[in-house]
């Protein structure tokens, strides 16, 4: 019997490790397929440079001129925030593939396949994550360009590519929640231009957040854009300084994140039906 006991102790444990590694290994399968369509289409990656070269080059500049923004480096300041602004645009309309998807059967073949809806969720988060990537080398090369002081340093350009990841992974799994409660493109698209705007103005990505109206900055502080671009700009330049302590960023993006992927995990099953 005490042999017995033994013998079956170690499967308990294995189960959980063997569960775990199969999630994994599902949600790189997940991502994987998802990236495909980018090595089909690379040109891509091309028209989504154009819009923060606009942002950086054009009203970085022009705002920067301007007297009473408090700011004397506008460049350094506006850099981080374009980032971040770039993987919002990425992600936010990341769920109208979801229903893409749902058109094309796509998704009904999923939900009946072996892979959890975790990994399904979570799969489409991190090629979210990965093709945001694309837009740390465009920024950074135009940042070059225009004389923003870069930290340069492995450890933080290591944590600008952790903390794009995770913006991108909380706003395509918010995404692809709307996604699940719309269900049709025509309504997606124009929930998400309605999104897009306030999350970014509402944010400390182009202004301090200390020049907005006491209301706006309530609402700014329960962004979690603002919380992304304060990390991203303790990190990506060198003089730079996180507001709210880059600990409290990361702890907060990634609360949300989590929270996001948890509802996106129960509603994902509602965008077949």
């Amino acid at each position: 019997m005490k042999h017995r006991e033994c013998a079956a102790s170690p499967a308990g444990w294995d189960n959980p490790l063997a569960t775990l590694t199969s999630v994994l290994y599902k949600t790189l399968a997940i991502a994987e397929l998802e990236l495909r369509k980018l090595r089909h289409d690379p040109t891509e990656l091309f028209f989504r440079a154009v819009q923060p070269a606009l942002w950086l080059l054009i009203f970085g500049q022009v705002f920067g001129r301007m007297s009473g923004t408090g700011i004397s480096h506008y460049r350094d300041f506006i850099a981080p925030g374009i980032l971040a602004q770039s993987v919002l645009f990425i992600a936010i309309f990341y769920g109208i593939a979801v229903i893409w998807e749902r058109d094309l059967g796509i998704v009904h073949k999923f939900l009946v396949s072996p892979a959890p809806r975790s990994a399904l969720v979570l799969g489409k988060a991190l090629s979210a994550g990965i093709r945001a990537l694309s837009q740390v080398i465009i920024i950074y090369i135009l940042a070059t360009i225009i004389g923003v002081n870069i930290n340069w340093h492995l450890p933080a350009l290591l944590g600008v590519v952790a903390v794009v990841m995770l913006g991108a992974a909380c706003f395509a799994t918010f995404s692809l929640i709307i996604a699940c409660i719309v269900k049709t493109r025509e309504r997606f698209m124009g929930i998400g231009q309605i999104m897009t705007m306030p999350l970014f103005f509402a944010s400390n990505a182009i202004y301090p957040i200390s020049l907005m109206p006491r209301w706006l900055q309530i609402i700014a502080k329960g962004n979690p854009l603002t919380y992304e671009v304060d990390a991203l700009r303790s990190l990506m330049l060198s003089q730079g300084v996180s507001h709210y302590g880059l600990g409290m960023d990361i702890v907060v993006l990634a609360g949300i994140t989590i929270l996001l992927t948890a509802i996106g995990i129960k509603l994902y099953p509602r965008v077949a039906t």
